[in-house]
């Protein structure tokens, strides 16, 4: 009678020892050129995102999340290894010559994707890859098991080319459809785990249309609110709103699939959920259209172009749902960037960071568990643009204060916007006296930071 009463303590026992040693999943889910405004949890009254506002219901959703460089290949390069465009020698988006030529992100480098996948985490990428053409800056080369999607940085929102399983392949239908499809199976795949797998949508990038019925439907008769600039060209502002909405809408149809089936599997509890963008994005936001290499969207002026570090191209929005650890519906204050995804993925999921590792980020993991710990105070971007404009961009950005340099003359002004007075940056008081010691303190610190990073506009 003895040995059967410690038999089934065993017995019950062991099924909570199992569920509490298991290793968690993670999925990443990266859109492309989604500003935070766009969502219904930061705010928006007219864009439907139920399945992200979802995330952010039952997550911590943070405020104050900025990407290391407002466009996309340093941003996705920085996002993946913890080190910033210039440290890696991506400083703007890579255009096809470019990929032709050679370049991609460095052999050498280190993702946080290659250091889970020797981990035992079976690893996946699905969708807009953008760091390299050529055989050797494949996904499968820099951490990932399986990869399905667009090694450039473009593509069409219906009957794009995708490659799969090594070969490219003219695909029949919506884009992010297409891609929700293939995460599909590979989440039943290896739903026994553990897997940590990035969805980067294409979506709602221009061209924004066209898109299923679906998702362009609830924004035929919408009036969008769209901002108030001199010269604003209002009338096609409030179209291209509405195309953006439209392809949003696209992304979040497809997140509600994907939480759906981690649902139906058992998956929900044991799944991280990271939901971000590579970048910000403006929509008539300063008279501009795009990100920070932004062209004007002002009457007569459309085809130039305006380099930019607003918090409109660099803030992102970032919720991450981790149940039973995130609590559901908080807000996170602290400044954050996604050049903190290398040590905070790794640190949710407690998997060390390679020892003698250099990558800049801070693991932001142990804010998610409530954890009291001494956080930055400054977020810093840097951006070197020579797609089509050319300049030499740094910044940094406080609570209160945002400091933007421009290192080349071409006609832009240095910036310093006090965001306290001036939340969507419209003064720009980098000349004003009583500012003096403020702006010249933010410069000294953002000299201090482009010194420790090696940037290579600080000569030796």
């Amino acid at each position: 009678m003895r040995w059967t009463i410690i038999l089934l303590t065993f017995i019950s026992f062991a099924p909570c020892v199992h569920a509490q040693t298991k290793k968690l999943n993670l999925i990443v889910i990266t859109t492309d050129d989604q500003a935070r405004w766009s969502l219904g949890c930061y705010g928006n009254k007219e864009s439907k995102t139920p399945n992200m506002d979802r995330l952010a219901k039952d997550g911590a959703r943070f405020v104050n999340a900025f990407t290391a460089t407002p466009v996309c290949s340093p941003s996705r390069v920085s996002f993946l290894t913890g080190k910033y465009g210039t440290q890696v020698k991506i400083t703007d988006w890579i255009n096809p010559k470019e990929a032709e030529g050679g370049l991609g992100i460095p052999k050498d480098a280190i993702t946080w994707m290659s250091v889970l996948q020797r981990a035992g985490y079976r690893t996946g990428l699905i969708g807009k890859w953008h760091l390299g053409a050529l055989p050797q800056f494949h996904p499968t080369k820099h951490g990932f098991d399986h990869f399905m999607g667009f090694l450039g940085g473009g593509n069409t929102p219906m009957n794009p080319t995708l490659e799969i399983d090594g070969k490219e392949q003219k695909l029949k239908g919506s884009l992010p459809d297409l891609l929700t499809d293939n995460a599909l199976e590979f989440v039943k795949k290896n739903k026994d785990g553990p897997f940590a797998l990035m969805l980067h949508f294409r979506e709602p990038h221009a061209p924004y249309a066209p898109t299923p019925d679906v998702d362009a439907a609830p924004f035929k008769n919408l009036d969008p609110t769209v901002p108030t600039f001199p010269g604003l060209n209002v009338k096609r502002a409030k179209q291209l709103t509405r195309d953006y909405y439209a392809s949003v809408h696209s992304v979040d149809r497809n997140l509600g699939r994907l939480l759906e089936l981690l649902d139906e599997l058992g998956l929900r509890d044991n799944t991280i959920i990271v939901f971000t963008s590579d970048h910000g994005y403006m929509i008539g936001h300063h008279g501009l259209w795009h990100k920070g290499n932004a062209t004007w969207l002002v009457e007569g002026r459309e085809k130039e172009r305006r380099p930019n570090m607003f918090d409109h191209a660099l803030q992102v929005p970032l919720i991450v749902r981790w149940p039973g650890v995130a609590k559901g519906g908080s807000q996170r204050h602290e400044l954050v960037s996604n050049i903190d995804t290398f040590a905070s993925a790794l640190g949710m999921l407690q998997v060390q960071v390679p020892e003698g590792y250099k990558q800049q980020g801070a693991d932001f993991a142990p804010l998610l568990r409530g954890k009291t710990v001494e956080w930055r105070d400054a977020v810093f971007a840097q951006y070197d643009p020579h797609n089509g404009l050319d300049a030499a961009m740094r910044s940094i950005r406080t609570p209160r204060w945002h400091l933007v340099r421009q290192y080349k003359k071409n006609g832009q002004p240095d910036e310093l916007f006090d965001l306290q007075e001036d939340p969507e940056e419209l003064r720009n008081r980098y000349d004003d006296a009583k500012l003096r010691e403020v702006r010249d303190d933010l410069q000294r610190r953002l000299m201090e930071w482009m010194r420790s990073v090696g940037d290579p506009l600080i000569r030796p």
